[in-house]
């Protein structure tokens, strides 16, 4: 495939980046003001059952990751990408002319399986490039710039809603994708070196998933960041409902929506800004309790009867502001010791915390019950098995420096 013809900026490399992984928010937050109009349309008994259309992307977004991994240390990463993204973009445009739910929902899984591409790629592509400090402070800025896309996309949809069927919400994504491969396929460069590539063998894949899983340190960071996605997963399945049926937002529920991503994408900006000042040990530990208490705080107050609306953002809004600084902190001290196999790793950890948060996500959304309740316990209890997983990593210390890991 042709080399770009000039060499990518660090500012166009963050903004490529944070596309390709902002496709995945897009996939699921443009959704939520579509599924009580798709629930309606085909036919769905039950309304938590709308959720599945987020769960069945995500599932297939996590598994497919196991295999875009080894491709990527094979293949390197511009191949393996492209191909991701064909299937992405063909599912979403499938997805339009659906004849029913469960053709919906395979789609979907479909779709996911596609864009899985997109995640481990973008991380291992980062991984390729930086390491230590300069690693976490790209990727905050990846992720603000990611953060991006939750601010709008309940917007868009809604708008979308307003001027057509919730069909068009798929052919939307579909041309979007599609802007954004060719950009990739026209100025992204190979980063992976020749001689970093691993055969794609049974005996070397096995090899290469031994130094994830061996590697206490990177494997309780990976677990850490799952279940903390996982309340992230459970508030998302039920922000349709906890808006407008709790709150009485309506289609004005997106602006809700969007104030709390914003305020994450400022987060996120924030830790790149601190994060290499104080490292990303103490940002990430320090966010992750106070992620936690707030979460008791939010649980306390929404169990003593219904929470108002204004005392609910305050809090929520401030234990998401901590999981701007948890996610990307988390994620890179995950991957920083697992530079020479750093596609397996991405895949990895993408399908712990996709399928893994998914799963407990799905979970808090079905046991959801007209209040605010199973989200408030689910951050907590959540972030409190956090908390245990980086005390087996760091062997029982917070706040520390840690170690220089070579690529």
């Amino acid at each position: 495939m042709p080399a770009p013809t000039r060499a990518v900026s660090k500012s166009e490399f963050i903004a490529m980046m944070a596309s390709l992984m902002a496709l995945n928010a897009l996939a699921i937050d443009i959704m939520l003001p579509a599924l009580p109009a798709m629930g309606e349309a085909l036919q769905i008994a039950h309304e938590n059952e709308r959720q599945f259309v987020l769960t069945s992307y995500l599932i297939g977004f996590g598994i497919a990751q196991l295999f875009f991994g080894p491709l990527t240390d094979r293949f390197g990463r511009r191949g393996p990408l492209l191909v991701g993204m064909g299937v992405y973009i063909v599912a979403a445009a499938l997805a339009a002319i659906a004849p029913s739910f469960e053709t919906l929902l395979i789609l979907r899984f479909i779709q996911g399986m596609g864009a899985a591409s997109t995640r481990v790629i973008s991380q291992s592509v980062v991984r390729d490039r930086f390491e230590g400090r300069a690693m976490a402070e790209v990727m905050s800025l990846i992720f603000m710039v990611f953060m991006v896309i939750p601010v709008f996309a309940p917007t868009i949809g809604q708008l979308i809603l307003f001027s057509g069927h919730w069909q068009m919400i798929f052919l939307f994504m579909a041309v979007l994708a599609l802007v954004i491969t060719l950009w990739a396929f026209f100025r992204m460069e190979e980063t992976l070196k020749p001689e970093n590539r691993r055969p794609l063998h049974a005996r070397v894949i096995a090899e290469g998933f031994g130094l994830v899983f061996s590697n206490k340190s990177a494997i309780m960071y990976g677990l850490s960041a799952m279940f903390v996605m996982g309340g992230l997963f459970g508030f998302i399945n039920t922000a349709q409902q906890i808006y407008v049926d709790i709150y009485g937002l309506g289609s004005y529920f997106p602006l809700a929506f969007a104030f709390v991503a914003a305020l994450m994408s400022v987060s996120s900006f924030l830790n790149s800004r601190v994060v290499g000042a104080l490292g990303m040990r103490r940002v990430a530990h320090a966010a992750l309790i106070a992620f936690t208490v707030l979460a008791a705080l939010l649980l306390a107050l929404s169990a003593s009867g219904h929470l108002p609306f204004l005392a609910f953002m305050c809090v929520f809004t401030l234990i998401m502001f901590m999981f701007g600084m948890v996610g990307s902190n988390t994620t890179t001290l995950a991957m920083e010791p697992l530079g020479k196999v750093a596609g397996t790793a991405s895949s990895i950890f993408g399908f712990l915390q996709t399928v893994g948060g998914a799963a407990l996500g799905a979970l808090i959304g079905y046991i959801y019950d007209g209040s605010v309740v199973p989200v408030a316990a689910g951050f907590f209890c959540l972030g409190v098995i956090a908390i245990g997983c980086v005390l087996i990593a760091e062997d029982g210390k917070l706040f520390g420096v840690g170690k220089q890991y070579n690529r």
